[in-house]
């Protein structure tokens, strides 16, 4: 069997992309530095394991594996370990289809027919762009189903916790979470600025106002998009650490006013589109 893996070079950057493990960037290296969390394209086993991958059609939980929406009742099947909940959508675990590639860029495509994981069916488009100072990615959802559908996207990187990672965001609040993980309040929160060793979150926050600093060691990145909210995950037993854009809180489709939340309601037919900047230099 042929490796499935893209590669993607620009000048000391190198991107490795698993189509069939949900469009997910298997790693991504400045020279021989991991930027993200990296495995070689070929041995990663799962989109579980990877740098990064893609959120969508929801981000983080959807609460108790149901919502309602339009006023009939929808149910997703369990996706992430014992979870009561679903988790990030359904595009990170089903194979897409490679439609361009070129030196330093591809262009990824999945194809959803409503089932037991969503039940609207729509297509959508990952580009990742390389440049020889930064990683781009572009979402493009597009509704194929024949009535308005809830639509969330966002992206789910890992990046290696080093001996003095250091992160800093700006933003004005945080949700606070119930014991399995649903945002319950909002509480003030005007930024993060601290080493990730002693960084305790796994929350959404609002108000942000990138770009979202991380620093170590050996680098020094700037995370930008045009998702208004990040998903801030420091867990303190992992070699690793989260910095997640997305366009609505966690669990907004069960809020009394999910688009005051950031969820979208898209048409038939309409494209709901994002991106991601990851800028890299040497610390």
């Amino acid at each position: 069997m042929s490796n499935p893996t893209i590669e993607l070079r620009a000048g000391e950057l190198r991107m490795a992309l698993r189509p069939d493990l949900g469009s997910a960037v298997a790693g991504l290296w400045l020279r021989d530095l991991p930027v993200l969390r990296s495995t070689e394209g070929a041995e990663l086993g799962t989109a579980r394991l990877a740098g990064c991958y893609p959120l969508a059609p929801y981000s983080n939980r959807l609460g108790y594996r149901r919502f309602r929406w339009l006023g009939q009742d929808h149910q997703t099947a369990p996706n992430f370990d014992d979870s009561p909940h679903s988790l990030h959508g359904v595009a990170w675990t089903r194979p897409w289809e490679t439609v361009a590639t070129s030196a330093s860029e591809a262009e990824l495509r999945y194809v959803h027919r409503a089932d037991a994981d969503w039940p609207f069916a729509f297509e959508l488009r990952q580009r990742c762009v390389l440049t020889p100072g930064a990683a781009e990615f572009h979402l493009a959802l597009t509704n194929h189903a024949d009535k308005p559908a809830p639509v969330g996207l966002g992206w789910h990187p890992y990046f290696p916790k080093r001996s003095r990672s250091r992160l800093h965001i700006e933003s004005s609040e945080r949700w606070e979470n119930d014991p399995s993980g649903l945002p319950t309040r909002r509480v003030p929160q005007p930024g993060i600025d601290g080493d990730v060793a002693h960084l305790a979150f796994d929350n959404c926050f609002e108000g942000w106002r990138g770009p979202a600093r991380l620093r170590d060691e050996k680098l020094s990145l700037r995370l930008s998009s045009s998702l208004p909210y990040l998903v801030v995950f420091t867990p303190e037993a992992r070699p690793y650490y989260c910095v997640e854009p997305v366009s609505h809180v966690s669990n907004a489709l069960h809020m009394s006013d999910p688009a005051a939340h950031g969820l979208r309601s898209v048409a038939p037919g309409a494209t709901f589109d994002a991106w991601m900047k990851i800028e890299i230099a040497e610390a």
